[in-house]
């Protein structure tokens, strides 16, 4: 991939399932949890279609896929069932709480822009509650009446961005995200997006990524004109 040009930037917006927390993993045995008595499998490439996806379409594309003989709600049910009992205890991804701290210790502000559900978020974060404070604010797409459209619509990250003290130009955003779906989400919006995806990702799945990193312990904050980190 030719190097993109980096701009210099004032406010973040973080994803937060599969990037800041090791969530999308317990997502997985989630759903092989309810596919399973079907005879059904879930591989990789299924799950990377539907990773970023808010609550319904993705209990939707689910159903319809694998034409279970349930409704999209009885599925979500089950899929909301399983994740409280996995995601109680979910751990921090590498380098995030670095990030963030550096980022509060330095004025840069920052919130979060997750396709989960506010009570989702609460529960997955339940270990990390200091940590996830530092936010400015939380936009929670699969529950938040302003986010119209989920990813790879550009809703959640405008609204996101209209949401701090003195908005700032969609330009001046620095999207981190892992999927697919909310690399196209924050291209629409007008902003410049750090991927940090899964492995097994194909890089032309990534491509359209302003900068793709293998883990955000890799990220420099000064390519994008902001504190660097000195420890």
């Amino acid at each position: 991939m030719a190097n993109k040009v980096l701009r210099k930037v004032t406010h973040c917006v973080f994803d937060m399932d599969g990037l800041l927390l090791d969530t999308e993993r317990l997502y997985t045995v989630a759903t092989e949890m309810i596919l399973e008595p079907y005879g059904k499998a879930y591989p990789f490439e299924i799950k990377e279609q539907v990773m970023g996806l808010q609550t319904e379409p993705l209990a939707r594309f689910i159903v319809e896929h694998y034409e279970l003989p349930i409704s999209w709600e009885e599925y979500a049910r089950q899929q909301r069932a399983n994740t409280e009992i996995l995601m109680r205890n979910a751990q921090l991804m590498p380098g995030a709480e670095r990030l963030l701290r550096h980022l509060h210790a330095n004025k840069v502000p920052f919130c979060l822009a997750t396709s989960s559900g506010a009570d989702m978020v609460e529960l997955k974060t339940a270990q990390h509650r200091e940590l996830f404070s530092l936010f400015n604010h939380k936009v929670c797409g699969s529950s938040d009446k302003e986010v119209v459209n989920g990813k790879p619509a550009p809703d959640i990250f405008l609204v996101a961005a209209g949401r701090f003290g003195v908005p700032p130009k969609p330009s001046d955003c620095l999207v981190f995200e892992d999927s697919p779906n909310g690399v196209t989400a924050a291209n629409s919006a007008g902003m410049q997006v750090v991927m940090v995806p899964d492995p097994r990702l194909s890089q032309e799945k990534t491509s359209h990524a302003t900068q793709v990193l293998g883990s955000l312990t890799d990220f420099k904050p000064e390519q994008f004109g902001l504190p660097a980190f000195t420890d």
